[in-house]
């Protein structure tokens, strides 16, 4: 075994913002090596991984299998072996099953051996987070001895509330404070993180390191944009934002205690670009840690469908994005030419298949049950589900998985048909507001996103950003037949969503009254179709399914 040089006074820290994958154990063993092999080339002391990392984050019930948690210690003890040759140590997150239970936890290896455990004390059980359905709290946690450093490793939310955990720390000797992250992205979250992270260091008078995973899980995107904050409430390095990094930097300890003397210092992404990188991380992430080859969507010449085109490119790349334009009586000259030229200018694969055979197939053998009926709302499904039918087809014929395109102002109020344009695998827009979409649209259009496959200038044409929106599912269709301005609705919708508000706030706000019940009653009763749609990128604080778990079967109304 090689000597490990001590070095108590200077500590080069080097923190993986790195893209593990749930359930890859052996995967992210070797994201894991890759990461250290890295730290050593630079000459790192001690690397920081994010949490969970072996096992992916969030692990959600796997934890609950005897044989994931084995598979999870084994890798720390792989990992534990590496540090043998006297490079940097490791700090690694991993589930683990203790005597009274199983713990979200960090080990420190060095060595050739398991230094210490530290298991998450404060576990989240709100939101997105349901750690308390699968692990039990750690006692409060000492510092662990690194080389001659006293370091504490507070886990995630042990730093975002009040239970003392980093004054804890400090009062036990801890000279560092070391956290493994998992915080999901929403639009502003950067800001409210540093906010966190301030009160600790206030509160511990410690430097804090704030290391958090990158990549997407599901419905969740982890951002990254790993940051340090000095004792003295200085920023110390910050990360970038959507993109995996081996960040190193510098520490040095003199009589006021570790200050940080060097650290790589990035520009955070804000508004439309962060909310687009987000989007486009967890499409990419969704899409190939599910093995999906290529995707398919239907495309109509309207704005959302327009949107996840460019965003399906710009993840994927133009070879692997296939539309369709499913045009029937009702469908513009306008929309065949907004279509063909998204496509064209995002460079992917364009194909036309008339649906009018099968749509009129379908009302001849509905024909004798309908007789006598008026048409309207049924037939009009009919075309969407149609679409649908055959999206599904293609994607069962060449495996791409079907790209849904509703935005959240649609799945709030319903306006969307079951098993037609709500098929598919994954919705990029979903948490995305109708306006929203409007702006993340034409911020793409002036901009290519960083790490972005698809091509620069305009590729949603500028006529899908101004005419009226429209289904086309009847002659001269609007959505605003049907729909309040999108403006208004979407200012209802985040009062009663992401806000909660009482039906009096929203109309003190200035709307009207019957049109705020109207709105409220629609949120209520599509619940039961957003609970059969596909998962989608969260984007806003709140969004459907993790954040906001309302009943179906549900007669309260605001009166």
């Amino acid at each position: 075994m090689s000597e490990i040089v001590t070095r108590p006074d200077r500590l080069r820290i080097a923190v993986a913002q790195f893209n593990p994958t749930v359930g890859d154990v052996a995967g992210n063993l070797e994201k894991a090596r890759t990461a250290r092999k890295q730290a050593a080339e630079q000459g790192a002391d001690l690397l920081l991984l994010t949490e969970l990392f072996l096992s992916g984050y969030q692990p959600e019930d796997l934890v609950l299998k005897p044989a994931f948690l084995k598979a999870c210690l084994k890798a720390v003890e792989a990992l534990a072996a590496d540090t043998a040759d006297g490079g940097p140590g490791v700090i690694v997150g991993f589930p683990r099953q203790g005597e009274t239970g199983r713990h979200n936890s960090a080990a420190l290896l060095d060595g050739g051996k398991i230094v210490g455990i530290r298991d998450k004390v404060d576990l989240p059980n709100y939101g997105e987070f349901d750690e308390k359905r699968v692990f039990v709290p750690g006692d409060m946690p000492g510092p662990v001895n690194f080389r001659g450093i006293r370091i504490g490793i507070p886990i995630c939310e042990d730093i975002w509330n009040d239970l003392g955990v980093c004054e804890t720390l400090a009062e036990s000797g801890a000279e560092l404070l070391l956290v493994p992250n998992g915080s999901p992205y929403y639009h502003g979250k950067v800001d409210i993180r540093h906010q966190v992270a301030l009160r600790q260091v206030i509160e511990s008078g410690l430097p804090l390191v704030f290391a958090n995973q990158l990549g997407g899980q599901d419905e969740i995107v982890y951002d990254g944009a790993s940051f340090a904050f000095n004792a003295d409430k200085t920023l110390a390095f910050q990360m970038p934002q959507f993109s995996e990094m081996l960040g190193i930097s510098d520490w040095i300890r003199d009589g006021e205690g570790w200050r940080c003397a060097h650290g790589p210092f990035a520009t955070v992404p804000e508004g439309e670009e962060a909310d687009y990188l987000a989007c486009m991380l967890g499409f990419r992430d969704y899409v190939n840690k599910n093995g999906f080859k290529s995707v398919v969507l239907g495309l109509s010449g309207g704005i959302d469908s327009a949107l996840c085109a460019a965003l399906a490119v710009d993840a994927l790349g133009h070879e692997r994005v296939r539309t369709i334009m499913l045009p029937y009586r009702y469908t513009s000259e306008e929309s065949f030419k907004d279509a063909a030229n998204c496509a064209r200018a995002l460079g992917c694969h364009y194909d036309i298949v008339p649906i009018a055979e099968p749509v009129e197939g379908f009302l001849a053998a509905l024909g004798d049950m309908f007789e006598g009926t008026e048409s309207g709302i049924t037939e009009e499904n009919l075309q969407s589900r149609t679409r649908g039918t055959i999206l599904m087809a293609v994607s069962n014929k060449f495996g791409s998985m079907v790209v849904t395109t509703g935005n959240k102002s649609e799945m709030s109020v319903g306006y969307a048909t079951l098993y037609g344009d709500m098929n598919g695998g994954f919705n990029p827009i979903k948490d995305l507001y109708k306006m929203q979409v409007y702006a993340l649209s034409a911020w793409r259009n002036g901009h290519v996103p960083e790490g972005a496959l698809g091509p620069s200038g305009e590729v949603i044409p500028a006529n899908i950003l101004s005419k009226a929106p429209s289904a086309e599912l009847r002659p001269d269709q609007k959505d605003q037949d049907s729909l309040p301005p999108y403006p208004v609705l979407d200012d209802i919708l985040e009062c009663l969503v992401e806000k909660e508000m009482s039906v009096e706030e929203i109309v003190a706000r200035g709307h009207d009254v019957a049109t705020v019940h109207r709105v409220e009653h629609l949120l209520y009763l599509a619940e039961y179709k957003r609970r059969q749609s596909a998962p989608g990128v969260k984007i806003t604080k709140k969004n459907f399914g993790r954040d906001r778990r309302y009943p179906i079967t549900n007669r309260f109304r605001d009166r």
